[in-house]
């Protein structure tokens, strides 16, 4: 009886235990925890777009997506953060920009037209120059750089020359790189200094411009003609890099991006990031890519890991210089340019930046190591030579055309729908670059014809064959502003309100797919970020308007309001929560 008892009495206290055990998770200390609610909540994760109510985070990685009631339920004690209306997606993915040339920016001299800048005219760059030599203290001899001058957009529709240059800074070294980052200008002291003559001959894939009828210099260089004054360029402001890089991180960070791209950079820059990354320096992630030009020896160092992240830097791959600019009219086409082209005088179909014999070496040395390759790609013709180095290099090391490398063709400006077919057959991603249809629209259009212009970046056409593919700004080409990539892909209207290729215009969501979940694939994140999905990184952009539901026409207009990276707030407008 006793013995009955006490199993009656065992089981009764088993039965009061549980049944006083809360529903859902209160028993747990849920107050390190915060739920973000009462807003749209789009997680980017499906064909189509899904709201949730409510998104928890707990040290960095996402917890929960669903309900509200939901959440307040496992989560009892945690913080809430009402959204009050406003719209949080995962955090934007920088598909490709060049944050060191981004950083450097912020040493020199903004010739940019507008609405980056304000130049018009090659006497408003003169007298810009001028009175930033004085307002800087600059001394005679020290070098003076300036970005972004764009010859399409000057009142005089041409390149300056050095004799222009050298009538204001006679006694300076100057070096005006193009919006482009695919040419640029020097004056006198600056190509003496950097040995070009009359008697240099243009390097192989670039062209030192000439003044007519004579073998002077005029102060162009332009694609392979202009490395060495890039580098000299980049050693020179190197010394300010720690001065630079949180700017630049910030910069960023109050655009919404939670992951930066630097597209390409040499293994000097590399060594600093990763001193950076070493001192805990990184706030959002920043994805690299190495220089071509040192694949073999970087594949052979041990202390460099690709694809791996370490305290928030990771070396991606490896990126390859195919052609040039279209709107500076070195990049590379089957068929010629419309217009006249520096340089040349006939059937002038642009430059390929690397021959077919080099970029395949280069396929097969990637592919034989699993390292992932970036081309840069603009014309058509560039692409073929990128399509056939990637037949040659899986014949040759007797891999599958399809294998999941996701090889990206960086740009895929100009690319023909027969192209976009292999894309699909070999699994390829396009990196769109839809801001040309604003910037160099117009441009395009008188350059290259119609057909060819309404073609350009054609994501509406990409995402109906199903192909996976991102859009970027290529900062400092066009500017940091993931909002501005969503509205040229949406609208695609050129700066004079043309419409280029009204059938590629892309709808809302496939814009926010191509720096979000997309971008995420490209670098092959898709596990850890691009989503709201358990177990991911907590990396959000909060905005002021849901994109979804906006007027197509003033996407452009949307804000930031707070950029979050793996729980931590990174940029805050203003204080609205």
């Amino acid at each position: 009886m006793k013995k009955y008892l006490f199993i009656c009495i065992v089981i009764v206290y088993s039965f009061v235990s549980c049944k006083s055990e809360p529903e859902g998770n209160s028993s747990k200390d849920t107050s390190a925890i915060t739920i973000y609610h009462n807003g749209k909540i789009i997680t980017m994760e499906t064909n189509s777009p899904q709201y949730m109510e409510a998104v928890a985070e707990e040290n960095g990685k996402i917890i929960f997506v669903g309900s509200f009631k939901e959440a307040e339920k496992k989560f009892s004690q945690a913080k809430k953060i009402d959204l009050k209306g406003s719209t949080l997606l995962p955090g934007f993915i920088d598909p490709h920009s060049h944050f060191d040339k981004v950083s450097h920016s912020m040493g020199q001299l903004n010739l940019s037209p507008p609405p980056v800048g304000d130049v018009t005219s090659i006497p408003q760059v003169m007298e810009k120059l001028k009175a930033y030599k004085k307002e800087h203290n600059i001394p005679d001899g020290e070098w003076i750089f300036a970005w972004g001058y764009d010859d399409n957009q000057l009142e005089e529709k041409r390149h300056l020359n050095k004799n222009e240059i050298d009538a204001v800074l006679p006694n300076n070294p100057v070096y005006l790189d193009h919006t482009s980052g695919h040419m640029g200008v020097a004056n006198s002291l600056a190509l003496k200094m950097m040995g070009v003559t009359a008697e240099s001959i243009d390097p192989p894939g670039g062209n030192i411009d000439r003044f007519p009828g004579t073998n002077e210099p005029n102060g162009l260089v332009q694609e392979t003609a202009m490395y060495p004054f890039v580098g000299n360029m980049i050693q020179v402001l190197d010394s300010k890099s720690d001065v630079f890089f949180e700017l630049t991180q910030n910069y960023y960070a109050e655009n919404g991006i939670t992951t930066a791209n630097d597209g390409m950079v040499g293994r000097k820059k590399l060594d600093f990031y990763k001193k950076m990354a070493d001192e805990g320096k990184f706030k959002i992630d920043l994805i690299t890519l190495a220089g071509f030009k040192e694949l073999e020896i970087n594949l052979k160092d041990s202390l460099l890991q690709f694809n791996t992240y370490s305290n928030k830097l990771k070396i991606q791959g490896t990126k390859i210089i195919g052609d040039g600019s279209p709107q500076g009219k070195t990049a590379f086409f089957k068929k010629p340019y419309l217009t006249r082209v520096a340089g040349c005088s006939h059937l002038c179909t642009g430059l390929p930046s690397v021959n077919q014999e080099e970029l395949e070496r280069l396929f097969i040395l990637a592919y034989k190591n699993d390292n992932q390759v970036f081309t840069h790609c603009n014309g058509d013709a560039s692409i073929d030579m990128v399509l056939k180095a990637h037949e040659k290099a899986c014949a040759v090391l007797k891999q599958p055309l399809d294998k999941d490398r996701r090889t990206v063709v960086i740009h895929s400006q100009f690319v023909r729908p027969d192209q976009l077919e292999k894309y699909v057959k070999y699994k390829i991603i396009p990196s769109f670059f839809t801001n040309h249809a604003y910037f160099w629209g117009d441009v395009h259009t008188e350059n290259l014809g119609e057909e060819r212009a309404n073609f350009l970046s054609p994501i509406s056409t990409a995402d109906k064959m199903g192909i996976m593919y991102t859009n970027h700004s290529d900062a400092t080409v066009t500017p940091i502003y993931p909002i501005f990539t969503i509205w040229s892909a949406v609208n695609r209207t050129s700066r004079s309100g043309n419409v280029i290729g009204e059938q590629e215009r892309a709808t809302v969501y496939q814009a926010l797919k191509a720096i979000t979940i997309n971008a995420a694939y490209q670098h092959f994140d898709e596990k850890v970020k691009g989503s709201l999905v358990e177990g991911k990184l907590a990396d959000f952009v909060i905005l002021d308007q849901n994109p979804l539901t906006s007027n197509p026409k003033e996407l452009k207009n949307i804000r930031v309001l707070k950029t979050i990276k793996e729980g931590k707030i990174v940029f805050e407008k203003y204080i609205f929560l």
